[in-house]
C-alpha cells in the first residue's frame, strides 16, 4: 500500500515538473495598457497658472535600456528564470501614455510645435516576479523653453506590486501600466518640474 502511495506521488510530482518545464514563454507579447489605478486615486495634484496654460510638446522618448525587447522576468525558480519579451515599441508606448497621463492632469499637450518641450530616455521598464510582481520605471527628462534652453532635468520614478497568478501576461501589463502611471503623478508631484514652468 504504501508502495503504491509512493508511486503515485512520485508520477504526480514528475507530472507537475513536466509542466512546469514545458511552460509557454512569453515572448514578443504585445503591450498593453491595464492600469487597475488611476490619476486620482494617487492623490490631489496642485496645478494651475503656467503649467495647465503652456503649451507642451513631448518628444518621443528614447529606450536606452540594454535588451529593448526584455521586460519581465519570473524568478520563482532562480536555477531556470522565465523571461518576458515584448514586440512592442517601449518608447513610444511609454511616450504615448506619459502625454495621456499629463493631458487628463490637465496640462496643454499639444502635437505641433510648444512653448515648451519635455524629451528623455526610457531607463526602466522591467517587472520582476517572484512570490508578488514588482514592475519599476524609470524615464530622465528634460523640459525646454522654446529657445532650446533647459529650464528643468530629473527623474520620473513609479513603481507597483500586485499579487496574481504565476507567469501571467495580464500581471504584467497591470503592474507595469501602474508603474507608468505613479511615474506621470510623481513627475507632476514635483515642485521643481511645476515650477520650471513659470521660467521667464
Amino acid at each position: 500500500m504504501c508502495q503504491r502511495i509512493l508511486a503515485i506521488l512520485c508520477t504526480t510530482l514528475l507530472l507537475t515538473g513536466g509542466g512546469l518545464a514545458a511552460a509557454k514563454l512569453l515572448q514578443n507579447i504585445p503591450l498593453v495598457w491595464k492600469p487597475t489605478d488611476n490619476l486620482a486615486s494617487l492623490g490631489p495634484l496642485n496645478l494651475g497658472g503656467p503649467v495647465v496654460s503652456t503649451a507642451l510638446h513631448v518628444d518621443t522618448l528614447v529606450d536606452t535600456r540594454s535588451n529593448p525587447s526584455l521586460i519581465a522576468e519570473n524568478r520563482e525558480n532562480l536555477d531556470k528564470p522565465l523571461p518576458v519579451t515584448t514586440s512592442g515599441d517601449v518608447a513610444a508606448f511609454v511616450t504615448d501614455h506619459l502625454k495621456d497621463t499629463l493631458h487628463v492632469a490637465g496640462l496643454n499637450v499639444v502635437d505641433g510645435p510648444g512653448d515648451m518641450t519635455l524629451s528623455g530616455e526610457v531607463r526602466q521598464f522591467f517587472v520582476t516576479e517572484t512570490s508578488t510582481y514588482h514592475s519599476e520605471v524609470s524615464v530622465v527628462l528634460h523640459l525646454k523653453d522654446a529657445r532650446g534652453k533647459e529650464v528643468w532635468s530629473g527623474v520620473a520614478a513609479g513603481d507597483a506590486d500586485r499579487f496574481g497568478r504565476s507567469y501571467k501576461a495580464e500581471n504584467y501589463y497591470e503592474t507595469l501600466s501602474d508603474a507608468l502611471l505613479r511615474a506621470g503623478h510623481n513627475l507632476l508631484s514635483s515642485p521643481a518640474f511645476t515650477d520650471a514652468f513659470s521660467h521667464p
